[in-house]
């Protein structure tokens, strides 16, 4: 693997391999939750049909636990850089213009994410004044956003981070981390 395939991968300063660590604690519950709801849509399709007594609620835990989960993965899939990107129209361009591409996507995508996290707030805020409850076991639908929110502000320190990468990559004149961990 070569050194620039790593950077993208894993970063080496302090500072990047300590947010590494964040997001692969993040990643690793987000795989734990994938597995709850993996037993818990077990156990409701067989109570479902073996006693016609599914878990009650099961649609929307379902629901709940899978939106925390790809809120987990979002930070680590941006600092490995595993996001898709489509590289047709890019495959000839030198390393300085792909890398200026990637900075710029990585500022539309931190835009994206804050104005995104802001307004989860705000919504949470809006649900728990409407104390909206899941009937089945009454649930406060907002009790999860938070935990949402702070996967989003996570995802906005590493899109920062990135970003910072990339330009330094366009001022440097070298392939981007994208690139290199996608073997252009």
């Amino acid at each position: 693997m070569t050194e620039q395939a790593h950077r993208g991968a894993r970063p080496n300063d302090p500072f990047g391999r300590a947010l590494y660590q964040v997001c692969v604690g993040l990643a690793i519950f987000g795989g734990a939750l994938c597995c709850v709801m993996a037993v818990l849509v077990t156990v409701s399709v067989i109570g479902r049909y073996l006693f016609s007594a599914p878990v009650p609620g099961d649609y929307d835990l379902v629901g709940i636990i899978a939106g925390c989960a790809v809120f987990s993965f979002l930070p680590y899939c941006q600092l490995t850089r595993g996001n898709v990107v489509v590289d047709f129209f890019t495959t000839s361009m030198r390393p300085r213009g792909k890398s200026a591409l990637d900075a710029f996507g990585s500022l539309l995508y931190l835009m994206v994410a804050a104005i995104f996290t802001w307004r989860m707030y705000y919504g949470m805020l809006e649900l728990r004044a409407n104390n909206e409850v899941i009937a089945a076991f009454n649930f406060y639908r907002w009790s999860t956003i938070p935990f949402n929110i702070v996967c989003m502000i996570v995802l906005v320190v590493v899109i920062a981070y990135t970003l910072t990468r990339d330009i330094d990559d366009v001022k440097t004149g070298r392939a981007s981390a994208r690139s290199a961990v996608s073997g252009e």
